[in-house]
């Protein structure tokens, strides 16, 4: 069990609302990020004996970007509009867990080549005051995850 407070912060699980986004070279803010998985399709083989699986492929990264919109700020909608003709603007994405002050990340996911791929605009309900949230998905080629 924990006791210091060095101990704590070092055993403890990271909150997860902590967190600050790059896309590309611009910081922006985001009320929701997902979708930062790894994972590889799986081969079955069927022999004399049984079944075996061993993996194959690494499968797509597909992420999901939520935040809220804010007047005369249309990044989202700049970006995907300008795909034309197969010519897109791909970017690096880092996602990061800081300490308790966000100058320091403790653990960093870095998306490479990502672009895309569909935005959706917030569901419109008359008897609700709950914040416009637009949600950005997009389709990225790696993630790979740094603990500082």
């Amino acid at each position: 069990m924990a006791t210091t407070v060095d101990d704590i912060k070092n055993e403890y699980p990271i909150p997860v609302y902590r967190f600050v986004v790059t896309l590309g070279d611009e910081a922006i803010a985001f009320s929701e990020v997902s979708g930062l998985d790894i994972s590889y399709e799986t081969i079955t083989y069927k022999d004399g004996l049984g079944k075996k699986h061993m993996p194959g492929q690494p499968s797509d990264v597909n992420i999901s970007l939520k935040r809220g919109i804010v007047r005369k700020k249309s990044q989202f909608y700049d970006w995907i509009n300008s795909i034309s003709l197969n010519l897109i603007d791909k970017k690096d994405i880092t996602v990061s867990l800081t300490n308790e002050t966000g100058d320091e990340p403790l653990v960093t996911w870095t998306v490479t080549n990502a672009f895309p791929k569909k935005l959706t605009a917030p569901s419109f309900n008359g008897g609700s005051n709950e914040v416009a949230v637009e949600t950005l998905e997009l389709m990225a080629d790696n993630v790979k995850i740094e603990f500082s």
